[in-house]
């Protein structure tokens, strides 16, 4: 009989001598080695999923930074169209406002002075 190492003898149904019976031989099926070689896999495929949530939250946040930066840009560029119609529009109140200016326009327009008022009686 060839002894390997790690390999118990098998069990002989018959006593031995001094009353020591034989331990059974233990199994170590194909289920159990794969369970302890697959264990890399399972944290492998974690951590790829983790690296992947990361970078998507990552890539997500840049966008949402990204659009706010050109929605910011596309405001302050109104407010400053905005700021210079209000300039416009002052400097015009400012300008035709008076009663020259007015006017002037008025008699451009076609429009003369009123003579005197008619008074009409009733009866």
């Amino acid at each position: 009989m060839a002894i390997y190492q790690g390999v118990r003898p098998s069990t002989i149904p018959l006593p031995r001598f001094g009353g020591a019976g034989v331990l059974p031989r233990r199994r170590v099926g194909p289920l159990r080695r794969s369970r302890q070689r697959s264990r890399p896999l399972p944290a492998l495929l974690g951590a790829i999923v983790v690296a992947f949530v990361l970078a998507f939250f990552s890539l997500a946040q840049t966008v949402r930074v990204t659009a706010t930066d050109y929605e910011v840009d596309r405001l302050a560029a109104d407010r400053t169209r905005l700021v210079a119609l209000q300039e416009e529009l002052l400097s015009d109140l400012n300008r035709l406002g008076r009663e020259p200016a007015i006017r002037r326009q008025a008699i451009d327009l076609g429009l003369g002075p009123l003579g005197e008022p008619l008074i009409v009686r009733s009866r």
